[in-house]
Parts: structure tokens; C-alpha cells; sequence
């Protein structure tokens, strides 16, 4: 019995070529055995597919729509292939990941330093920056992003756990100017404001219960880099908001202290992004795979 897959690829070679003779040359078969697997679609299909004369063949009515739809299967069987390959190849090369600079340098990093025990052979090129990174523009496999996504995005959205922060700062500034107790208060207070590519934040909102309160905020220290924010709050020059695992191990220590307890301030929404394609990579499936699995939402 013969390959099906074989005998539509020996019709389309026969009918680009024009002849049994010329895709029996072409393909290192005999001309007999071009003929027999061209008989054996005939057969399948109740129908002939090329008129024959001694010289040359020519499709007949059906023959045409058949072979525009075998080039269809079989591309289609080529895709699979390419898939199949992809599936159960070795994770390999270098893998660019758009990350925020203050998640990247505290969570993400020890992330991909396990990740890389476990795949050695993916290099894994992490560009830090709190600018709007598009997966298909800017040349990124994979973009973690903070906040609200476009409703036109056409890449893969995943969500990852929620963007959480607090609000703080050191004990030297707060023996200083006093402990904010609600978020009206923080209009008095020297706030340490972060600038991303709209300009400084100065609006910071907390909510209690049903409640949410938007507070305009204002400081002499405004930057775009959290880091340098940090150290500003660590030096007690102002009071932070920041992100929770970023702040933390200080607040641990008690050279940070988190204010206003009972109130809270909303989460942001956190995402991975990356192209919608029919056969994702090796390296980049092992990489979404464990990045959801480590920071469910």
C-alpha cells in the first residue's frame, strides 16, 4: 500500500514538471513507479487526474482542485513537523526579556539564575527599563509588563502575580516630621515621586474597605530610577512608595517602616507578553512555562 503523503508529492511533482519522465529523473524513481502512485490517487479517488498522451500530461478539471489542495495538506503536514521538532528539541539560545528595572534586580533575577541551572544551554538576555516595551517592535521574545494593557495588543497576554506595594520610610525622617496617619496627611510631607515616560507620579491612591482616596503628593527628590528613590528613603529624605519585595528585607530590619497600616495601597496588574505564533521555540515555551508556574496571580 502506498504513502498517500508520498503519492501527493510525486502528482505535484509531475504536474510541475509536465511530464512522468521528467518527475521520475527528478525524484530518482523509475517512470513505472511515478505512474503506479499516480494510479493509486486515481484509484482512491474514483477519478482521473491527468489526461496522458505519450509525451506530456495535462490536469483535467479535478486533477486542478486536487492538487491546489494537496499543496495545502501538504504544507500543512510540514507545519506539524516544524511543531513536532520544536516540541521535543533541547531548549538552546539566547532568549531577550523586556523586564522593569525594580522587579527585574529583585525577583526576576533569582528566577533566572535557577532557571539556567536547569537549561544551561538558553543565554538569557534580561534588558531592565520601566519604558512601554512592545514584544513584536522592539525585538524582545518575551516583555513583563506592570500596569493596564492596550485592548489592541495582538500578542499573548499571560498574568502574573499583582504589582504590590507599600508605603514607608526611615525612622530619622519620621522622628523628624511625624507619622502620617491618613493619606491627606501625606500633602504635608516631604513624598520621594517617581517619573515614568508621562511625567512625575504624583497622584498616589489608597483605598480601606470600599473607600479609595487619591492624594496629590509632591517632593524635591523625583526620579526613574526606584532605585535611587530607595536610597533617598533609606537616607531619610522622604517618604517611599515602593514595590513590597523591593522594600522588604529593610522594613524586616527596621531601617524602613511601613506607614498608615489600615490603609492600602491597590495592586497593579502584572503580565507576560510575547508573539502569538504557531510553534513557539523551545527555549521560549520552557521559559513561559516556569515563569507562570513561579509567580501565579
Amino acid at each position: 500500500m502506498l504513502d498517500r503523503l508520498t503519492s501527493m508529492k510525486i502528482f505535484i511533482k509531475v504536474v510541475e514538471l509536465g511530464s512522468f519522465a521528467a518527475a521520475s529523473q527528478h525524484l530518482t524513481l523509475s517512470p513505472q513507479m511515478v505512474a503506479k502512485h499516480i494510479e493509486a490517487l486515481e484509484h482512491h479517488l474514483g477519478a482521473r487526474l491527468l489526461h496522458r498522451t505519450t509525451r506530456r500530461q495535462s490536469l483535467t478539471e479535478t486533477g486542478r482542485l486536487y492538487c491546489e489542495q494537496c499543496r495545502l495538506v501538504l504544507q500543512a503536514a510540514e507545519r506539524a513537523d516544524s511543531l513536532a521538532a520544536n516540541t521535543l528539541g533541547t531548549p538552546r539560545g539566547t532568549l531577550s526579556v523586556s523586564v522593569p528595572v525594580t522587579f527585574g534586580r529583585t525577583v526576576l533575577l533569582p528566577f533566572v539564575h535557577n532557571f539556567q541551572k536547569r537549561y544551561p544551554e538558553i543565554q538569557v538576555h534580561l534588558s531592565l527599563t520601566d519604558q512601554l516595551i512592545h514584544p513584536t517592535m522592539d525585538g524582545h521574545e518575551a516583555v513583563i509588563r506592570i500596569g493596564e494593557l492596550e485592548t489592541d495588543l495582538t500578542v499573548v497576554s499571560r498574568p502574573l502575580t499583582a504589582y504590590r506595594r507599600v508605603i514607608c520610610a526611615a525612622q530619622t525622617y519620621l522622628e523628624k516630621h511625624g507619622f502620617p496617619e491618613q493619606p491627606e496627611d501625606l500633602m504635608r510631607h516631604e513624598c520621594l515621586v517617581y517619573e515614568n515616560s508621562g511625567g512625575p507620579v504624583t497622584t498616589w491612591h489608597f483605598s480601606q474597605g470600599s473607600v479609595t482616596r487619591p492624594v496629590t503628593v509632591s517632593g524635591r527628590i523625583i526620579s526613574n530610577d526606584s532605585s535611587v528613590l530607595h536610597s533617598a528613603a533609606l537616607a531619610g529624605d522622604g517618604i517611599l512608595l515602593g514595590y513590597e519585595q523591593a522594600l522588604l528585607p529593610d522594613v524586616k530590619s527596621k531601617r524602613l517602616v511601613r506607614l498608615m497600616p489600615r490603609w492600602t495601597v491597590p495592586d497593579r496588574p502584572m503580565h507576560l507578553l510575547y508573539n502569538a505564533s504557531p510553534v513557539m521555540t523551545p527555549k521560549l515555551r520552557v521559559f513561559v512555562t516556569e515563569l507562570q508556574e513561579a509567580f501565579q496571580p
